[in-house]
């Protein structure tokens, strides 16, 4: 079964565990291998085997990822079988896994059958009921043992390994504490201790099972097969791990996507809430990316694969989270040092309490030496220890399923501390492109529709201002004319023939040098441009004929997204690379509190020290390369619409893979909650244990009572922590 989780052998200066979320390095000479062991649950286990491969020369580094029950361990070439050989020394089994996403093994323990416990618990029961009956001692015990032996045999094995590796774990405290009971001929008691102590374990690992699993539960794995076209045009169902980069899959109605790719042939509505957490299904069209594990509601498609199973979209989510529920947050890490220097001092107090009274003050042995067993029981901190990664686990589930990869727990913890967000425009505020905002018709042109005139020199330029007037006239039905002598003007706009009259489409610059900008023109250009729009005239050369708008439209999200920021207390500016004057102009329409402009890549990252230099606690926004200095510096850094892209999922501390800033928020709330659940789990914790150690040293307390409030204690942490999930 599995092993509480206390810990007590601090870790040997060989094979100290690395830093949370680097890669061990591997010396020449050495290999890195990736160990699986089922029966490594929590630090109980990480203390014997630390402790047994340290000592080991073949051994260069150790590190542990007790949520996914792997050991990543770098040793000498060809030792591999001793260091497993050594595993086994300790009673458990490891196997060996690749870098590959896989579904972890189910759990066996989790598998045995209840049926010993619920045997060994009846004996438990009727042993009581004959003691307080006053019937024969001798089958109070001959029930007692035999209850002990049904559920114990594990704990008292286990115990024998770990006070033979030199740990002091539960199993060793549980093990002493039982025989204690048994020599003071406390048969009830006893048997009841081991049956509730193996029962709690059992819940315990599979409530842990369930933190542990949260993530596949909430990203929905791709099918395994994929319909792929073969050279000849037919169409055969095959694996997807053999499917390649490039092969063309066919998806149909109601079927999950098995891979990444592009959409070639088709259209569908997608439902990819498992990778972007986007509540409303999404329209794909040819060009279109989709990814492995969503789901095609309405029409038919085929796509042409961009990455295998293995590198998919939902493969790095699973790996970048799985590494993250490896990784110890601060509170997590505190609880381990705590529970380092807990269990000895509780354990040196039982053995003054046990031997102290009756030596100095003569006092009766056998209530002393049972006051130090119930002691024993209570030394064990398993709901202290377990209740921060359950409920950093938990956490980062449900942010997973919002389409937030909170790339380690460190992040989700802290992100409470958050008072200052930076955020780039482009692509983070404002959609990244510009389009048609305002058409002000100034004069007309004899029997020519001047807005087809403008449309159609706008049509001929490759300029991304003059592609927003012609897509806007194209979706409008705008008629194209015949243009002749097409030229560009640099740095102020276009111009052409249409009708044998010549036509300029310029900017604010040209419209001056050809002498057709009246003071009326004038006002409303700087009003426009006010509004951070680029302002663009045709004119005939005589008189300004139709005036259009454009700009870098924000997103109906960010107005929305910097409300609620601003609501839970956070300060928000922002770093852009355009003038001024239209930074101020995008902070005033959505809310930021402050706007720089002319920021160079090298500038924002001077803003961000800045902030950081006045004691501020900065998170920054981006979704750009130029961004990159910036978001390695914040202390959080957010990537922006990560889907698909390996660079935001690698690097990014937390990556939002849709382009809804409204998750900076949500994940501001959930680290406060995940905050405020760490808090209630260690004050229950301790409490619960600090209510028992009184009531032993009053007298009231009882060895079966301590281990029903570690038990309780311990459901209450994982449940506590569980409701991240739902958040």
């Amino acid at each position: 079964m599995a092993d509480h989780c206390c810990e007590t052998t601090p870790a040997p200066d060989l094979a100290v565990p690395l830093p949370d979320g680097v890669v061990p390095a591997v010396p020449d000479g050495s290999r890195l291998t990736r160990l699986r062991i089922a029966q490594m649950d929590c630090p109980t286990e990480e203390a014997l085997i630390r402790k047994k491969l340290g000592g080991m020369g073949e051994v260069r580094s150790l590190d542990f990822n007790l949520m996914q029950r792997v050991l990543t361990v770098v040793h000498t070439a060809d030792t591999l079988p001793v260091i497993q050989a050594a595993i086994r020394e300790l009673g458990m089994e490891s196997e060996n896994v690749d870098g590959a996403v896989d579904k972890a093994p189910d759990r066996t323990d989790a598998a045995k059958p209840w049926w010993p416990l619920a045997l060994g618990g009846c004996a438990a029961v009727i042993a009581e009921i004959i003691h307080w009956a006053g019937l024969p001692e001798w089958a109070a015990a001959l029930l007692a043992l035999s209850a002990i032996a049904v559920s114990g045999i594990d704990t008292y094995r286990r115990g024998w390994i770990a006070l033979r590796n030199g740990n002091l774990n539960i199993n060793a405290l549980m093990s002493i504490a039982v025989t204690g009971a048994l020599v003071l001929r406390q048969w009830p008691e006893a048997a009841m201790v081991m049956v509730l102590f193996s029962i709690a374990e059992l819940i315990e690992a599979q409530s842990l099972d369930r933190a542990r699993n949260a993530i596949r539960s909430l990203v929905q794995l791709a099918p395994e097969h994929a319909t792929v076209r073969q050279p000849d045009g037919s169409w055969v169902d095959r694996p997807a791990v053999d499917v390649g980069i490039g092969d063309v899959v066919r998806i149909k109605p109601g079927q999950r996507i098995a891979l990444d790719g592009t959409v070639a042939d088709g259209h569908s509505t997608v439902n990819q809430a498992a990778i972007t957490g986007e509540s409303m299904p999404i329209e794909k069209m040819p060009g279109d990316p989709v990814f492995a594990g969503t789901l095609n509601e309405s029409g038919s498609f085929e796509y042409a694969v961009t990455a295998d199973t293995g590198h998919s979209t939902l493969s790095r989510i699973i790996q970048a989270v799985e590494s993250a529920q490896g990784a110890r947050a601060p509170t997590q890490r505190f609880v381990d040092r705590f529970a380092r220097i807990y269990t000895p001092v509780v354990f040196l107090f039982a053995v003054a309490i046990a031997i102290i009274p009756p030596l100095a003050l003569g006092a009766n042995w056998h209530d002393w030496v049972y006051k130090a067993l119930v002691l024993l029981v209570i030394a064990c901190p398993c709901a202290l220890v377990i209740s921060t990664p359950v409920t950093i686990v938990s956490g980062l589930a449900a942010a997973a399923r919002r389409g937030i990869l909170i790339k380690g727990g460190v992040y989700l913890e802290e992100g409470h501390k958050l008072v200052m967000l930076a955020l780039d425009k482009t692509g983070t505020i404002t959609h990244g492109k510009p389009a048609l905002t305002d058409t002000v018709q100034l004069d007309q042109v004899d029997g020519i529709d001047s807005l087809s005139i403008a449309t159609s020199l706008a049509a001929r330029s490759d300029h991304p201002v003059s592609f927003a007037i012609a897509e806007a006239g194209r979706k409008s039905g705008t008629a194209l004319l015949d243009v002749t002598g097409f030229a560009a003007l640099a740095g102020r706009g276009v111009k052409g023939k249409v009708g044998g009259v010549e036509y300029l489409l310029g900017n604010h610059r040209l419209i001056h040098e050809t002498g057709v900008c009246s003071p009326a023109i004038e006002k409303q250009l700087e009003e426009l441009e006010e509004q951070a729009k680029t302002v663009i005239v045709l004119t005939d050369g005589q008189r300004p004929l139709i005036l259009f708008a454009v700009a870098d439209t924000v997103k109906d999200s960010s107005v929305m997204a910097i409300k609620a920021l601003r609501s839970l207390g956070i300060e928000t500016v922002m770093l852009t690379g355009d003038n001024v004057r239209t930074a101020r102009a995008i902070a005033r329409q959505v809310g930021i509190d402050e706007a720089l402009g002319d920021q160079l890549p090298e500038d924002k990252l001077q803003a961000i020290e800045r902030y950081i230099r006045e004691g501020r606690f900065v998170g920054m926004v981006g979704d750009g390369i130029n961004d990159a200095p910036a978001l390695a510096r914040a202390d959080i850094g957010f990537a922006m619409g990560a889907a698909g892209s390996d660079t935001a999922i690698e690097t990014a501390d937390v990556a939002l893979m849709d382009d809804d800033l409204g998750k900076i928020a949500r994940f501001v709330q959930l680290s406060r909650t995940t905050r405020t659940v760490l808090i209630q789990n260690i004050t229950l914790a301790l409490g619960i244990k600090a209510v028992f150690l009184g009531l032993t040293m009053i007298g009231y307390g009882t060895m079966w009572m301590a281990v029903f409030a570690d038990m309780g204690a311990s459901f209450l942490v994982v449940g506590n922590g569980l409701r991240l999930v739902r958040q």
